[in-house]
């Protein structure tokens, strides 16, 4: 059976998206990969496009939030903003509850390219993590 492991961050935008696609994309025979926010939105357009880059189409994706979840049992609780860390205190179902802080890249003002740019920074930092921490041979949470 695979485990499920929920990523949760303020507005299931950008960041939680991002590392749903990343575990369904690289070990999603091992995993039930699922996001959600505290305060859902939208999925952020810059989102869709550096996923895009990376080959993984989340133009159908949706921003859901936590209480989509309530009462499931979920294996494994990610934080991923410390919004969410905050917001989220209580989640009953879960077996086991991690934070994982990645830099938000909504937050970045300028020219579409600065922002480019840290949507790409934060893609790269949260596909990282999950290649290093999420291996089924290694899953150590």
């Amino acid at each position: 059976m695979k485990k499920r492991v929920l990523f949760v961050c303020l507005h299931n935008s950008a960041r939680s998206q991002m590392a749903e696609a990343f575990l369904r994309y690289f070990y999603g025979d091992h995993y039930e990969s699922l996001s959600a926010g505290t305060e859902p939105g939208k999925v952020h357009p810059l989102t869709v496009k550096v996923m895009a880059e990376d080959g993984i189409d989340l133009s159908g994706q949706r921003s859901k939030s936590v209480d989509e979840f309530r009462g499931q049992e979920i294996d494994l609780v990610v934080t991923v903003c410390d919004s969410a860390r905050e917001k989220c205190l209580f989640f009953p179902y879960a077996k086991k509850r991690i934070h994982q802080s990645f830099p938000d890249p909504a937050s970045v003002t300028g020219s579409e390219e600065e922002k480019l740019e840290a949507f790409r920074a934060t893609r790269d930092e949260i596909k990282k993590w999950i290649r290093e921490n999420f291996h089924p041979d290694s899953f150590s949470f």
